[in-house]
């Protein structure tokens, strides 16, 4: 789905506390509203590596984006790209990774996780829909396993989302546009007791560009109350589609089917979130915790008639679980020696995880079906020292364990355990002169594998024995930064590589696990932010990476999805006063398809355009999506598949979801 508000691929800055953040960005829809470009802060002296930063609201509020889930792309190199139908988790990809839908990539929203251990669709599901936009009001991002902080799924990068505490007024927006979209939304703040009360409703329907009508019918809500040293949050999320799947190329070039047409009309799912959020900050001392309920209903079919030519081979995935946890995090800062120790738990309560066969959207059987509860705890010291003026050292260790319990369907595949893992981390940081840091890092980290695989003792859809999968899989990495601040330029520079161990992988769409080699990937990532004059912003984002699998022959060691190259940026101008206009870019790469590179994806560009109109109470917006109506995929698969009338053992094929094609979105806003 679009939104009229747009997210602006970010440059890499540091870190910022919160409270910092929340004392330098101002709140849309003011009279006299001071704009501050939250990547335009200085960060030499602070920062502890090339590749942190943070994003205000002021830096993507005028800027037009096609879907909720490139909230992503505000960290540097990162694409989010999507297979499917718009309530589904997007696909992402990071420093030459196919993350899938978040293996590797972490995210927060006010503290509380988004990635989904054991998930029924896939490890470390990160579904962004649930986020309003508008509410956002700063993302912190890291990238690679460099800081004590950040643990589970976070070897390539994370985010961390912060909701608005207030609004300056309150407002009234409606979008329409193409295909059937239309967008509501309520939001407001008033003052209550001691503290602030802020409420969003929002409602979107649409049809989508494709043949099939996606039919998605979304509600998200969010009411907050934060007061001087915590808040108090509280989400609800709900989503339903049809969904047109990645489609195999030959039916679009033999006429079977139109470029957005489809193969099965039974597709599509129902996703729902709700949860509570508290964060604090006392002295010191922050803490946080979270109590969320979700719950996932996917069906798809990739391969039509392959595997079962009667019934075919759609499958229904289901997830159904509870998360509760909580962080704490307490930090000693001296003149010249910081003490930063921090801990975090988590249980995911997970009632239902299984995987069915269906027919024309009917379960018609299980493949499996498990209950699972899975326990985490860690704990991290982090010391920095200021060996001189101008030289800091950062040295970090971080402790994780995570305990299972799994209640297969079938008894063989229930099992309980636990593992422990341990992460050094270092870094340096010198500042050779005034607005000049150079960065040194290296980091040990993981990302946790879907439990039932450490459980699993047979595939549980012909009974052959297989491979269990080790709870952690192990990363390490190192990077060399540099951060450049003079005047109204910021840039930066890193060259990093990150390396995978060897492991097994818990596939969800099979219900059984399959081996993955050893990876490593070698990267340089370019960042640059600049205001030539107060009304004109330039900024652009360019990543190269180099990724193969390690201790297999050349030739045959591509890794598939791996994209080599991503380029992004733009311009922003305020011709008046009230009138803004931005031009956005997106670019990546041709990528192989298998590991000896005999296939590739086709590269893809889009190109967005955005025009913004404040007078007095009222804000107009006009988006134009896909400004040249490209005709490239938005993502692209290799693998066989049967169509009725082929070969039995099927045809294989590029399986593509096209871009969705030029749109626009007209979009009013009336503050109160």
């Amino acid at each position: 789905m679009c939104y009229s508000r747009s997210i602006l691929a970010a440059i890499p800055l540091a870190l910022v506390s919160n409270q910092a953040l929340a004392d330098e960005t101002s709140e849309s829809g003011t009279d006299d509203q001071i704009v501050v470009y939250g990547r335009a802060i200085d960060r030499v002296g602070v920062a502890t590596s090339g590749s942190e930063g943070v994003v205000g609201f002021a830096d993507f509020e005028n800027r037009p984006i096609s879907r909720v889930g490139e909230l992503a792309e505000n960290v540097p190199g990162l694409i989010a790209t999507q297979h499917a139908g718009s309530g589904k988790a997007n696909q992402y990809f990071l420093r030459g990774f196919n993350l899938d839908h978040g293996t590797d990539l972490a995210g927060y929203v006010d503290g509380s996780p988004v990635n989904m251990r054991s998930h029924g669709h896939g490890q470390g599901y990160l579904d962004l829909n649930f986020i309003i936009p508008e509410m956002v009001e700063r993302i912190d991002y890291t990238k690679g396993p460099y800081h004590a902080a950040e643990g589970d799924f976070s070897s390539a990068g994370t985010m961390r989302f912060t909701t608005k505490s207030r609004l300056d007024r309150p407002f009234a927006e409606v979008s329409g546009g193409s295909f059937g979209y239309w967008r509501g939304l309520l939001a407001g703040s008033t003052t209550l007791g001691d503290g602030t009360l802020l409420g969003a409703v929002e409602g979107a329907v649409s049809n989508g560009p494709w043949v099939l009508d996606e039919h998605q019918r979304k509600f998200n809500g969010l009411l907050k109350y934060s007061a001087s040293d915590w808040s108090l949050g509280l989400s609800g999320y709900s989503n339903s589609w049809v969904s047109t799947d990645q489609v195999p190329e030959r039916a679009i070039t033999s006429g079977l089917i139109p470029r957005n047409g489809f193969i099965d009309p039974n597709l599509g799912g129902r996703a729902g979130r709700i949860a509570a959020t508290f964060n604090g900050q006392f002295g010191d001392t922050t803490v946080s915790a979270y109590a969320i309920g979700s719950r996932l209903q996917l069906t798809s079919n990739f391969t039509y008639l392959l595997e079962d030519p009667v019934n075919g081979d759609e499958f229904r995935q289901i997830d159904r679980r509870g998360v509760f946890g909580g962080a704490v995090h307490r930090e000693w800062k001296g003149d010249s020696f910081t003490l930063r120790i921090g801990a975090d738990a988590r249980w995911d309560r997970i009632g239902k995880v299984g995987l069915y066969h269906t027919t024309a959207g009917t379960v018609t059987s299980a493949v499996r079906e498990d209950r699972v509860d899975e326990y985490s705890g860690g704990l991290y010291g982090e010391a920095e020292a200021k060996l001189t003026p101008s030289l800091r050292l950062v040295v970090g260790l971080r402790g994780d364990t995570i305990g299972y319990n799994v209640r297969s369907g079938l008894s063989a595949n229930s099992g309980s355990g636990s593992a422990v893992i341990l992460s050094p981390k270092v870094a340096l940081a010198w500042k050779a002169e005034n607005g000049l840091e150079f960065y040194a890092n290296y980091g040990q980290g993981y990302h946790s594998n879907d439990v039932r695989g450490a459980a699993i003792t047979i595939d549980p859809s012909d009974g052959s024995p297989v491979d269990q999968v080790p709870v952690f899989a192990r990363s390490q990495g190192a990077e060399l930064g540099l951060r450049i601040e003079r005047g109204n330029l910021n840039f930066s520079a890193v060259g990093f590589w990150l390396d995978l161990n060897s492991e097994l992988v818990f596939v969800g769409d099979a219900g059984t696990t399959e081996p993955n080699d050893a990876s490593r990937r070698y990267g340089t990532e370019l960042a640059m932010f600049w205001k030539p004059v107060p009304a004109i912003t330039l900024d652009g984002t360019a990543s190269w990476t180099l990724a193969r699998f390690r201790g297999v022959s050349a030739g045959q060691n591509s890794i598939p999805g791996a994209t080599p190259f991503v380029l992004s940026g733009g311009i922003s101008a305020r011709l008046t006063p009230g009138i803004t206009v931005t031009t956005r870019i997106r670019h990546f790469a041709s990528a192989p398809l298998i590991e000896d590179g005999s296939q590739r994806s086709q590269g893809t560009t889009l190109v967005n355009l955005g025009a913004y109109w404040e007078t007095g109470p009222m804000r107009f917006g006009f988006d134009v999506l896909n400004l040249f109506d490209a005709k490239d995929p938005d993502i692209t698969y290799w693998y066989p598949s049967r169509l009725t009338g082929e070969p039995t053992d099927g045809i294989e094929d590029r399986h593509i979801h096209p871009v969705e094609p030029r749109q626009v979105r007209i979009t009013a806003r009336l503050a109160f």
